[in-house]
């Protein structure tokens, strides 16, 4: 398979966060990954989505690049850089406990525009 990017545009509001799941579990089966790894991105693609939503923006802006083996989650972020008030577990913390589970890698860019997710097929286990 070769590499694909798509890319989606959505309100930053959690009654699309199961349509983000939908689709990021969608492009994992398309990736070839296993049952397990599918409901990982799943349960990342909802977790960077609600963090996404909480740094005050508009619309979030996702990306999906996926390939044979891995998928990469990149979600816009807002100018809020204290999310402790919006996010409702009360701040990253909760999220980096669920994204450290379920994904090989993620991180924040420094300018913190975009928070970054991958899954590997067989990875974080």
């Amino acid at each position: 398979m070769e590499s694909k990017i798509v890319e989606l545009k959505t309100p930053a509001a959690a009654e699309f966060a199961r349509s983000v799941r939908m689709l990021a579990a969608n492009l994992a089966v398309v990736c070839g990954l296993s049952i397990d790894d599918v409901e990982d991105v799943r349960m990342a693609a909802e977790e960077g989505f609600v963090y996404a939503c909480a740094t005050e923006q508009d619309f979030c802006d996702i990306l999906f690049a996926i390939d044979e083996a891995q998928i990469q989650m990149s979600f816009s972020l807002g100018p809020c850089r204290d999310v402790e008030d919006a996010y409702e577990e009360g701040s990253f913390d909760y999220a980096q406990l669920i994204l450290g589970s379920v994904t090989d890698e993620y991180s924040i860019d420094d300018g913190h525009t975009r928070l970054t997710v991958l899954k590997k097929m067989g990875g974080a286990e």
